[in-house]
C-alpha cells in the first residue's frame, strides 16, 4: 500500500474518531506529554534563550523520533500502518472538542446564564472572562474557535500529508510546548521563545490553508478574501491573524479589539471592520464552517499525500513499492 492510501485512510478513519469519540476525559496521550515537557522545565528552566531551546529539542524531538521509529515498525504491515496513522491522527486533532467547548458556551449565553458561560470560558482560550459580557465573550468564542480551527485541526493535517505520522507527532507536540511556555510572560519570555518561534513556522502552512478554506466555504467568498488580506497582517500572530481575518469576512463579524490575557490589557487591531458585531448565533456559525473547513483539509492533504508518493514513486523508479505513512 502506498503512504499516500496509507495517509488518506488513516487520516480519515482519525477524523472520523474525533467526531465520534472527541479527546479522552482521561489519560490523554497530549496531556502526558505536557506533564512530560514540565519535568523537563522543572529541570532546565534558566531565563535565557539557550535553555528553552534545549527544552524544544529535546521534548519536541524525542516524542518525534519515537513517532519515526514506530512508524518504521509499523511499515511492515498495511494494515499497522493505517491503524498507526488514525490513532495519532485522532490524538493529535481536537476538533470536537473545540466545537463542543464553543457549543456549551454558546447555549449558556442563548439561556442568559452569563456567569455559567464565564466560567466555562478558560476550558476554551485563556482569556480573562470576569471582563466580558455576554457579547464579549461569544466575540472570544469565535475568534478562539477561528484559531483554533488552524492549530487543532488544519495544521496537524498539514504536517501529517508532509511528514507521515511523525509530522503529526511533531505538530501536536511544538503546538502543545506553545501553549505551555511560549506565552510572554515574564518567565517564560526568554525561555519559551524557542518554542514560540517553532510554532510559528510549523503553524504558518495550516493558517494559509485555514484562511483559503474558509473562503471557500464560509458563503461569503469575496468578503472572506478582502478581510484576510486587508487585516490578516495587523494581528500580532503571523498565523491567527491569518485564521481570524478569513473567519471574521466569511461570518459577516467584527473580531479583535480590546481584550485582557492574565491581567494584561491588550488593544488589538478590528478585522474586518465593514462586519457587525458578534452575537451568540454566530458561535454555532463558526462551528458549522470549523467543521467544513475539517473534512476539506483531510481532502486536500489527501490528495496531496498522494501527488507527493507518486511524484517521489517516479523519481526514484520504484514503480508500486510500498511507503510509510
Amino acid at each position: 500500500m502506498r503512504a499516500g492510501r496509507t495517509f488518506a485512510y488513516g487520516a480519515t478513519a482519525g477524523l472520523i474518531g474525533d467526531l465520534l469519540f472527541g479527546d479522552p476525559r482521561r489519560g490523554h496521550p497530549v496531556a502526558a506529554f505536557g506533564r512530560a515537557a514540565g519535568a523537563v522545565e522543572h529541570v532546565l528552566w534558566r531565563d535565557h534563550r539557550g535553555w528553552g531551546a534545549l527544552h524544544t529539542a529535546l521534548c519536541a524531538g524525542g516524542v518525534t523520533a519515537a513517532a519515526a521509529l514506530a512508524a518504521r515498525a509499523a511499515d511492515r504491515s498495511p494494515a499497522a500502518s493505517v491503524a498507526l496513522t488514525a490513532a495519532a491522527t485522532w490524538t493529535v486533532l481536537g476538533g470536537t472538542s473545540l466545537g463542543r467547548e464553543a457549543r456549551a458556551i454558546g447555549a449558556a449565553l442563548t439561556a442568559g446564564e452569563v456567569t455559567a458561560a464565564r466560567a466555562r470560558l478558560p476550558h476554551l482560550c485563556g482569556r480573562d472572562p470576569q471582563s466580558l459580557d455576554a457579547d464579549g465573550i461569544a466575540r472570544a468564542v469565535v475568534e478562539s474557535v477561528a484559531e483554533n480551527t488552524s492549530d487543532a485541526v488544519v495544521g496537524a493535517l498539514v504536517w501529517g500529508a508532509v511528514g507521515g505520522v511523525p509530522g503529526l507527532i511533531a505538530f501536536r507536540a511544538v503546538n502543545t510546548l506553545d501553549a505551555m511556555v511560549g506565552h510572554k510572560s515574564p518567565r517564560h519570555r526568554r525561555f519559551g521563545w524557542a518554542s514560540a518561534r517553532l510554532d510559528d513556522v510549523m503553524g504558518w502552512p495550516g493558517a494559509r490553508l485555514t484562511g483559503a478554506l474558509a473562503v471557500l466555504a464560509g458563503g461569503a467568498p469575496a468578503a472572506a478574501a478582502r478581510a484576510w488580506r486587508a487585516d490578516a497582517g495587523r494581528h500580532p500572530s503571523p498565523n491567527a491573524g491569518v485564521a481570524e481575518s478569513a473567519f471574521a469576512g466569511a461570518l459577516g463579524v467584527r473580531l479583535g479589539g480590546t481584550l485582557s490575557y492574565g491581567g494584561r490589557v491588550e488593544h488589538r487591531p478590528v478585522l474586518n471592520g465593514a462586519g457587525r458585531a458578534v452575537a451568540v448565533e454566530d458561535v454555532e456559525r463558526a462551528v458549522r464552517l470549523s467543521r467544513r473547513v475539517g473534512w476539506l483539509t483531510l481532502a486536500v492533504c489527501a490528495a496531496g499525500r498522494g501527488l507527493l508518493t507518486a511524484r517521489r514513486l517516479r523519481r526514484t523508479g520504484t514503480g508500486t513499492g510500498r511507503g510509510r505513512g
